[in-house]
C-alpha cells in the first residue's frame, strides 16, 4: 500500500484545519453604506415578534443567537388599533425628534437628560407631546427595542394625560412595503432564523404591523404642524385635508410602488414632493413669501420636519421651519426641539436649553 509523503500531508492537515476556522459564527455582511459589518450570530438578541393567529398569538423572540417560541392568548397583547388623531389644541408642553434609526440607546440618553423620560425609561413628561417624525426603522442595530419601547411608552403617556405621536416617515413606508435596502445587517440574520422576510415580522398579521398601519403621517398640535418631510408647493396644488391626508398614506401601505410609479396617487404620497420625501426648505432656496404662502395655506405658524440631516436641531426661515433630524441616526450626538408656551428651544444631548 503506497503512503503519503509527508509534505502533501501537512498540506491537507492546513487545508483542512483552515476550513474548518472559516466556520467560526462571526460571518461578514454588507450593509447599506457597502461598509463590512461582522455580527456574531451567538451574542445576537431580538424580538419579541408577536403574530396574530386564529386563536392565538405566536411570540418569537432571539436570545444570544436561538430563536424561542411560545403561545399566549389573543388578549395578552391589544390586537386592535384605531387610527390616530391628526389635531391637538392647547398643548403646553411639545417636544419633537426624528430619525432614530434604531439608535435606541442614544436616543433614550437625550429623552433622560431632557426629562422626557426618567433613569428608569419610564414617561416623565406629564401632560406633554412627544412627537417623533418619522424614521425609526432601518440603519441602526435596535429598531425593534426602539419600537417597542414607543409602543411601551405611549401606554404611560396616556394614563398620565400626555402623548406620544410616531408619525410615519419614508423609510417606515420602505420597510412595510419590504423594500430592504436600508436594514442592518442584524435582522438579515433576524429573518434567515425566523423564516421570514423583513416586511413580513411587520405585517398586517402582527401587533407591531398593526399598531404601525394606525399611525398618521401629518400632525398638528396649536399652531404647529410636524411631519417626516415637508408640505411642498406642489402637494398644495390639491385640496389640503390633514385626516383624508392621514387614511390616504395609510392605503399606500402594502401597495407596490414599481406597480404604481407614474400615477397621480404616486407622485403625491411617494413621489420626491411628498411629505416623507420632500427636501425643498433645504434644498430649494425658497423664498420668504413661498414660505408664507404654505404657512397660510395649512392655517400654521410654524412647520417641524426631520429627513434632512443636521449637525444639531436648526430654525430656517426665521423660526417658521424647525429641522429636528439632528444626525441620533450617526450614533454620536443629537438634540430635541422643546416647545413650552410657545418659547422654542434646542435641548442638547446633555440637557441643556439652548435658544434659537
Amino acid at each position: 500500500m503506497n503512503t503519503i509523503p509527508k509534505n502533501i500531508l501537512c498540506y491537507l492537515l492546513s487545508f483542512v484545519l483552515f476550513s474548518a476556522c472559516k466556520q467560526e459564527p462571526t460571518k461578514t455582511f454588507k450593509n447599506s453604506t457597502n461598509q463590512s459589518a461582522f455580527i456574531d450570530t451567538s451574542s445576537l438578541n431580538d424580538g419579541p415578534y408577536v403574530f396574530i393567529n386564529a386563536y392565538n398569538l405566536e411570540i418569537k423572540k432571539i436570545t444570544q443567537g436561538k430563536v424561542s417560541s411560545e403561545t399566549n392568548d389573543l388578549d395578552a397583547y391589544v390586537t386592535r388599533f384605531y387610527p390616530s388623531i391628526s389635531v391637538y389644541k392647547d398643548i403646553d408642553t411639545i417636544v419633537a425628534l426624528s430619525d432614530v434609526h434604531g439608535q435606541h440607546d442614544l436616543a433614550l440618553k437625550i429623552l433622560q437628560n431632557n426629562q422626557v423620560i426618567d433613569l428608569n425609561h419610564h414617561w416623565n413628561l406629564g401632560k406633554g407631546h412627544f412627537v417623533i417624525c418619522g424614521d425609526i426603522f432601518d440603519r441602526g442595530p435596535k429598531v425593534t427595542d426602539f419600537l417597542w419601547f414607543i409602543y411601551h411608552l405611549e401606554k404611560e403617556a396616556e394614563k398620565a394625560g400626555g402623548k406620544v405621536h410616531f408619525l410615519l416617515g419614508n423609510h417606515e413606508f420602505m420597510v412595510l412595503n419590504n423594500d430592504r435596502r436600508y436594514i442592518h445587517p442584524k435582522y438579515k440574520i433576524t429573518e434567515k432564523l425566523l423564516d421570514k422576510t423583513y416586511g413580513e415580522l411587520f405585517g398586517k398579521e402582527t401587533v407591531l404591523g398593526r399598531w404601525i398601519r394606525s399611525k398618521s403621517t401629518i400632525l398638528k398640535i396649536n399652531d404647529n404642524l410636524f411631519m417626516h418631510g415637508g408640505i411642498s408647493e406642489t402637494f398644495l396644488e390639491e385640496t389640503f385635508d390633514i385626516e383624508s391626508i392621514n387614511d390616504e398614506f395609510r392605503n399606500a401601505i402594502g401597495l407596490d410602488p414599481k406597480a404604481i410609479k407614474g400615477s397621480s396617487f404616486y407622485k403625491r404620497y411617494l413621489g420626491k414632493n411628498s411629505p416623507i420625501w420632500y427636501r425643498g426648505y433645504f434644498k430649494n432656496k425658497l423664498s420668504p413669501e413661498q414660505i408664507d404662502g404654505i404657512l397660510n395655506q395649512l392655517d400654521v405658524q410654524h412647520i417641524i420636519v426631520g429627513h434632512t440631516s443636521q449637525k444639531k436641531v436648526k430654525q430656517l426661515y426665521n423660526h417658521k421651519i424647525y429641522a429636528v433630524d439632528s444626525s441620533i441616526k450617526n450614533g454620536e450626538y443629537g438634540e430635541i426641539l422643546i416647545i413650552e408656551n410657545g418659547v422654542y428651544t434646542r435641548g442638547t444631548m446633555y440637557g441643556e436649553r439652548v435658544a434659537f
